[in-house]
């Protein structure tokens, strides 16, 4: 067979093998943003993981609209694709455990929200990220660390506050509600709540930012009220994004895999679509402390 195939100039694929089974060879990614850098890279590595058994990705932006994405998901399901990955899906779990009950397999990438045991997820360990940012400030010598958090109720920002609150533990120090200041993921975000830190009687020494985003923020907060870093004040970002290594002076972050992480979705989505057993349904993959300028022991 294979003779015949290469001398009539036939190629034979995974794709093809699929649609003999009645698949479709492709896969949808909802995805609430295409432009930010965090999510390219997670797609980045689940098209990549996808192209390697000649498949492809569907991709369908939501825009952050919960009901859009539903429609997408019921759309998916029509029979357009064979599966899905779900880039911090609006959805609750009751109604992504409605997916399941259908039959539609997917695999979750960093839930929005806390996911119960059956739904196949893949994030990064936040809150051991944030346990090593704070072990680094503190292994610095500050004491008085600040952290510009996430919106409340998303599954991250409660991860990465618990690694936070460790880091203070461990070191005997008392959390100061004064130093936790709610942001965005955005960097205006950033911007507001570096300058009401910068307004207390007795301002940080250290910030503690929940993404690179408010990281680059609270630098431009300082840099315009004339407050140098990391000589006044050290800042700490999440994610390890491109910009964390351009912007002056260069972020110190934590670094995600977003791409690995796109990736091992992938992988565990194509084992469930060949119906095979899962040891385990959540997989956290690790995070890295990258230290560059934007960090130094505070002044005495």
């Amino acid at each position: 067979m294979q003779a015949i195939v290469r001398e009539r100039g036939y190629t034979t694929n995974r794709s093809a093998r699929g649609l003999a089974a009645g698949r479709t060879g492709l896969i949808g990614a909802t995805v609430p943003l295409v432009h930010a850098a965090y999510f390219s890279f997670l797609l980045s590595g689940a098209a990549e993981a996808l192209y390697e058994q000649d498949m492809r990705l569907v991709l369908c932006p939501t825009m952050h609209e919960h009901d859009r994405e539903v429609s997408l998901l019921e759309r998916l399901m029509q029979g357009t694709t064979d599966g899905a990955v779900i880039i911090l899906p609006e959805e609750s779990s009751d109604e992504l455990e409605l997916l399941l009950n259908h039959g539609y397999r997917f695999v979750v990438i960093d839930p929005l929200l806390p996911l119960n045991e059956r739904i196949p997820a893949v994030s990064a360990a936040h809150t051991a990220g944030a346990d090593q940012a704070m072990k680094h400030l503190l292994s610095l010598g500050h004491t008085r660390i600040a952290a510009i958090t996430g919106p409340r109720g998303m599954k991250a920002t409660s991860d990465r506050l618990r690694g936070y609150y460790a880091g203070l533990a461990a070191a005997g120090i008392m959390p100061d509600p004064e130093l936790e200041v709610v942001g965005n993921f955005e960097i205006n975000g950033g911007v507001t709540a570096t300058a009401q830190l910068l307004d207390l009687a007795d301002p940080p020494t250290a910030i503690f930012a929940f993404n690179d985003n408010m990281a680059i923020g609270a630098m431009q907060t300082a840099r315009a009220r004339g407050v140098a870093v990391p000589d006044d004040l050290s800042i700490v970002g999440f994610d390890d994004l491109e910009e964390a290594e351009i912007v002056t002076p260069a972020l110190t972050t934590i670094r995600q895999p977003l791409a690995e992480m796109g990736r091992i979705a992938v992988s565990l989505l194509i084992r469930l679509l060949d119906n095979q057993r899962l040891e385990a349904l959540h997989v956290e993959l690790g995070t890295r402390l990258v230290v560059r300028e934007s960090t130094a022991p505070p002044r005495r």
